[in-house]
């Protein structure tokens, strides 16, 4: 299974961005959304998870999203959320796979048995940081993540 994961596009949904998400089942929005028009173009590839981000607080469209969410990945338990300053000390054991955003800077980096990815950000460049997105390879044996440049 293709999973895109995607986060900080602060109203900023670029093309390179829909290329690489094209054939995903489903589309996994850490938070910093910034409007929901972007919430429309990701839905209509594959199945929307998505929490809110710290931008995106106090927006009317955004008060019906959650700031952490837990779902199952093809039979892998993950929690979503925007800040990694938000994930609990004492976290679920079920929980193999992290997502956050918040930083820009993307990630990818094993504790254990579990997975902490951070995308980077898919909006605007911040700084000298990359414009970035994550594709993951989900079977029931594995998650193969990896960061993809959207910008030279």
């Amino acid at each position: 299974m293709k999973i895109g994961v995607i986060s900080d596009t602060h109203g900023l949904l670029r093309p390179e961005a829909l290329a690489a998400l094209q054939g995903c089942e489903r589309i996994i929005h850490a938070g910093d959304i910034g409007s929901p028009e972007i919430l429309y173009a990701l839905a209509a590839i594959g199945e929307l998870h998505v929490v809110r981000g710290n931008n995106d607080l106090g927006a009317d469209w955004a008060e019906h999203i959650v700031d952490c969410l837990q779902f199952d990945l093809g039979g892998w338990q993950v929690l979503l959320v925007h800040d990694i300053a938000d994930v609990p000390a004492s976290l679920d054991s079920s929980v193999r796979l992290v997502i956050t955003g918040h930083s820009h800077q993307p990630s990818i980096e094993w504790r254990g048995e579990r997975l902490y990815l951070n995308p980077g950000s898919a909006g605007r460049r911040r700084f000298t940081l990359p414009v970035t997105l994550a594709l993951l390879e989900v079977s029931d044996q594995a998650i193969e993540p990896r960061i993809v440049p959207l910008l030279p």
